[in-house]
Order: structure tokens, then sequence, then C-alpha cells
């Protein structure tokens, strides 16, 4: 199945099990902006303790912070926002449809990348095990040519990005013969800049409002707390500042479901650190946040790192955490050397000193930061497509029947124990209730009773729950049931007292952090 149809296909049932919804559906809409539904809330919160818990527990100078999504406009201004925080936008004449021009040749790009792996594939699938791909990439002459390709435009690519040439960003679409998606035509305007952030007003009267700015990320206010969480936490550098929080973006090509959205919500970690020390830590955190995607066990080559090509003018180092979607490789995090110019210029726009006195050196100074930034809607996106799965397994009858399941880490599905009653008589219902509520202050758990127990197999799979249980006759008994394991459908009977433990071990966190 072409991985554009199995897209289609997660987004569709992403709607039907509860876990994303297009927001003001009942309107038809708002584009770019989704809702989350009773799963989807369950899964995305997971997500957020992962993510915490791995920052703030687990390093023990590393602290969390709650900043206004209202801030000061200066703000705005001192980070570079108000004057360059910018897309460059090119408009099909024909489709009246607005495209970022980095993402047309970025995607260009990709298609000579896709030509090379079809090459690659091709000779595997031919040569099997006596495969040698590092020679294929050097040898052959397919490979070898788009390669080249892909060199030469990334080399006048990287140069207009720097230059901020926007004739050249056009020229580049118009020499590869780029179309436009919709219509299929090259019928382009020039490419123009468009600011990303979304103002408002702050006053009672017209006259004296004050403009602001819905934040369009969180790191700005991580710097302007800086001094307070680094004074009344007695904190010593290098420590670390982190923050769960909602940004806005007018993004106009906002595209691929919730990968690219208008409001979004991001964790992000400054790390405080001495000059001269960034590039050191900047190469820790890279490590460090890799292995915690990798921890996950989605498959450590559907991870790869892509180095910028183009550095923001306040960072010297910068990478990016990329992830196989179902639509070719894109970014989940970026790492960032971001030296000292936030708290610099916050220092310069503010008036105010920002500095750290370092005992050991005996001196005041402007800290480095080093920032690991994750999309968290991006991160939800990773895990479903990475978790969603189609199965042909072999029905009661001994006929083939196919299966929809969410393969999702134990530790973040939103059910962990569905508890079942064979039939909805005879007592069966009231224990299964009896179990449930000696286990739901300890994990979530779900009650089902309709439909055949098939059928109720089947519907927790596409949910994602990861144990199914059976309350039967037997149970009532001798005091066990049977508890049925999602990814592998293998059942076995236990005691219902060895629930509690059973499941509790295989929900834990602690087993995540082992492997960072």
């Amino acid at each position: 199945m072409a991985q554009e149809d199995i897209f289609k296909k997660l987004v569709a049932h992403c709607k039907e099990y509860g876990y994303v919804f297009q927001s003001s559906e009942v309107y038809d809409g708002l584009g770019a902006v989704y809702d989350y539904g009773q799963n989807g809330v369950e899964l995305k919160n997971n997500i957020k303790k992962y993510w915490w818990d791995s920052m703030v527990l687990l390093h023990e100078n590393v602290v969390g912070i709650d900043s206004a999504i209202f801030m000061h406009p200066t703000i705005w201004k001192a980070s570079g926002h108000v004057d360059a925080f910018n897309d460059p936008l090119i408009d099909n004449k024909e489709s009246k449809k607005r495209y970022r021009a980095d993402v047309l040749i970025e995607d260009q790009r990709a298609k000579f990348e896709d030509k090379i792996e079809k090459e690659i594939k091709k000779a595997k699938k031919r040569f099997g095990d006596s495969f040698d791909e590092a020679q294929f990439r050097e040898t052959n002459p397919r490979v070898q040519a788009n390669q080249k390709k892909i060199e030469v435009l990334n080399e006048r690519f990287t140069k207009a990005l720097n230059d901020n040439d926007l004739e050249e960003l056009k020229q580049i679409i118009v020499d590869y013969e780029i179309a436009c998606p919709i219509s299929g035509t090259k019928n382009w305007t020039d490419v123009r800049q468009f600011n990303l952030m979304f103002a408002t007003e702050m006053g009672s009267t017209s006259d004296g409002a004050m403009k602001v700015y819905l934040r369009p990320e969180t790191a700005q206010g991580i710097f302007v707390n800086y001094l307070n969480v680094q004074k009344t936490g007695r904190m010593k550098i290098p420590f670390g500042i982190a923050q769960i929080g909602k940004a806005f973006r007018n993004e106009i090509v906002a595209r691929q479901f919730i990968f690219r959205m208008r409001e979004f919500e991001q964790m992000e970690m400054q790390f405080f650190v001495r000059p001269g020390s960034e590039l050191d830590w900047f190469d820790k955190w890279r490590e460090t946040r890799i292995k915690w995607h990798r921890a996950l066990g989605f498959g450590d080559d559907n991870y790869r790192f892509h180095e910028h090509e183009k550095l923001a003018h306040y960072a010297n180092a910068a990478v990016d955490i990329e992830y196989r979607f179902p639509f070719g490789f894109k970014e989940v995090e970026g790492i960032h050397s971001r030296t000292d110019f936030d708290l610099s210029q916050h220092q310069e726009f503010s008036g105010k000193k920002i500095q750290y006195f370092d005992p050991e050196l005996n001196k005041s100074y402007v800290p480095y930061v080093v920032e690991t930034s994750i999309g968290v809607d991006r991160m939800f996106l990773q895990v479903m497509s990475a978790a969603y799965c189609e199965e042909e397994v072999e029905a009661a009858n001994g006929k083939k029947d196919k299966r929809v399941v969410l393969k999702l880490p134990t530790v973040l599905a939103p059910t962990k124990l569905a508890v079942m009653p064979l039939v909805k008589k005879d007592g069966l219902p009231e224990k299964a209730r009896e179990i449930i509520n000696d286990l739901k202050f300890d994990f979530s758990c779900q009650y089902d009773e309709k439909d055949s127990i098939g059928k109720r197999y089947r519907r927790q799979d596409a949910v994602g729950t990861p144990f199914c249980v059976t309350v039967d006759h037997q149970s009532l008994e001798d005091n066990t049931v049977t508890i049925r394991y999602r990814d592998t459908m293998k059942q076995e009977r236990v005691s219902i007292d060895q629930l509690r433990s059973l499941v509790g071990s295989q929900i834990s966190f602690k087993d995540l952090f082992a492997k960072l």
C-alpha cells in the first residue's frame, strides 16, 4: 500500500477512535487547527509526562516553569521576531494557492533522494545478503547522478537562504521546473516574506490599547525568567529550565494534518552554560535527545540527524532529529546552540543586567544557551504513525481476517487495561466492575460489555489498549481471569490478584528511563 494511502487511513483512524478532531467541525472546521479527543488527550499527556520527567526528574540541574502566553511586546522586538520572523512565500497564479518557497525546493530535493532509495531497494532485492550499500552508493552511476543533483541544488539553496535572496529562490523553482501540486502549472509569482506572528490588543479602550502578540515560541518566556529562576533556586551553571506550553504561528502553508498547525504545543529546555563550553554541551544534548526517541522502540533506522544548511543569526550550531513519517523524513526536534544572543538582547532592551557570577572564574558573564525544542503535536503524530498497523490474522473459523491495531508503547497508551464480562448477566458485570474499582487508582482502566468478545478485542486493538481481561463464569469460582496481550494476541489464565503487578510492571516509565 502506498505511504500516502496509509497516511490517509491514519488520519481517518484518529477521528474514528477519538484521537484527533477537526476544530469547529460542526461549523465546517477551522483551517490547520485541531482538537484532541478523549483518547488523544490521554496519549498527549503521557507523551508530555515522558518528556517532563526525563528532563526534570532525571537531571537535578534542570527545573521547570510555566510562563504566560502574553508577554511585553518589546520582548519580541529584542528577540528579532518583529523584524525577522518570516517565511518566504510564493503563489501559483492558476490555483491561487500559496506555498513556502523553501518547502517546495526541499520537496524537489526529496524527489532526488527517493530515486536513490529506490535504486538501493532494487539492488538489495537483487543481491540479497551480499549487498554492500556503501559501495553501491559510491559506484552506481544513477545513484551518483542523483547525488550530484542534490549537491548542486543544496549549494544554490543554502546560499539563497543565507543571503535572503528571494529572487534566487524563485529562480531555483523555475530552473527545476517545480510545478504547483494542485494545478500542475509553473506560473509563479515572485517570492515574498510574510511575518508569522498573531497580533492583538491589550487594554480597556481602543485609544489606550497596547499591541501585543500571541507568543510564536515558548523559549523567550524562559529567557526573561532566567534571573528569577537562577536566584530563587540558587542555581549554579550549568543548569536548565524546561517548559511545556502553547505557541501560535500564522502558518499560511499548514499541511499534513497536525504536523504543521497554527496553534501548537512545544516542549523546550534551555540549558545555560559557561561561554566556550557550549559546543560540548550541544553534542551531549544531541546524543541524549536521540536516545530519548529511540527508547520508544520505533526502530533506530527511522531516525536521522539533519545538519542545518542555514544557521539562524543567533546560532553557532544546529541539528534536527528527523523521523521517517509516511510522507518522508521530517523534523520532530531541534537542538540549537543559541550562544548568548537572547540574554544579551534582553539585557540591552530592558536596561537590566542579566549575568551570572561564576565563583570558580571569579567574574560575571552572560551565559550561553543550548536549546532542545520538540513539538508535542509532531511527537504525537510520530507515535501514531509508528504505532498504526494493519495485520492479517487467523479468525476463529480458520479463515484469514484483518485487524487494525495501534501498537503504542504501553507507557503511552491512553487506556492500559480493558475489563470485559463475557456476558452481561450471572454476576459477571459486577465482578468486572469490582476489578476496575480495585485497579483504577493505579492505572487507567475501561469497562467494555458491548458486542461479542471478538469485536471488543478488535475495538481495543484499534484504540491501542495493551491488555484486555475477560471475566467469565470460572472467575466467580476460582478468582481467575483471561488476560490477552494486544501485540501477540496471546491469552493466559491468571489470578485477579496478579493483575496489578503484571500490568503495572509493564507500564512503568522506569524501563524507558533506564535506556537514557
